[in-house]
């Protein structure tokens, strides 16, 4: 596991992003209450309809095995190699089904996982502890924050690293989310670019 892994890109590269790729499968797994209009995934997915959302029966009381079985229903229907995306509780989505059913993909984007296994950690998300420790089958990363107030810095290192992911820190950036600010994110749309072309 690393704290760097690539070069951030230029605002004009950025620019030139395309996320519809046709070789691969781009799925989306929404924290607890889904993604919002005005959220990096949904900004994102107007951009680049060819990525789909993994949708889940219950937003607001996640059922940690439901919603495990269901991005296991997703991901299996798929017919081009598969990167997930998730934020959020969707990170520990991400972490549980790879622990269970350990298939391979192309690799997983994880932003802003949540200490589910912390004391002050929202009740309707503690199900998903306790967290797997289990290295992943597939190339993966998880972007982190200094002031993300549902998980220490320090914390999600923990986990990156048990996962063995690359782990980047993107400095005081809240929960990266559309209320601390990230609502087009640009820059985390060149971090997933980047990942996805070092993992071809």
């Amino acid at each position: 596991m690393s704290d760097t892994f690539f070069p951030v890109l230029t605002p004009l590269q950025i620019n030139m992003i395309d996320l519809n790729n046709e070789n691969l499968q781009i799925l989306f797994v929404p924290p607890w209450e889904n993604a919002g209009a005005e959220h990096w995934m949904s900004v994102w997915q107007e951009k680049h309809p060819k990525i789909r959302r993994v949708e889940q029966r219950d937003w607001m009381n996640p059922d940690r095995d439901e919603w495990i079985a269901t991005l296991d229903e997703y991901v299996c229907e798929q017919t081009r190699p598969v990167i997930l995306v998730a934020h959020s509780l969707g990170t520990m989505t991400v972490a549980h089904w790879a622990d269970k059913f350990k298939r391979k993909i192309s690799g997983a984007f994880l932003v802003a996982p949540p200490d589910v296994e912390a004391a002050n950690a929202p009740t309707e998300i503690k199900n998903f502890a306790p967290i797997p420790r289990a290295a992943f089958d597939f190339p993966s990363v998880v972007v982190a924050s200094e002031t993300d107030v549902y998980c220490a810095l320090e914390r999600a290192a923990i986990f990156a690293r048990s996962w063995n992911s690359y782990f980047i820190n993107i400095g005081k950036a809240g929960h990266i989310n559309t209320k601390s600010g990230h609502g087009e994110w640009k820059e985390g749309e060149g971090l997933l670019l980047e990942f996805i072309e070092q993992n071809r």
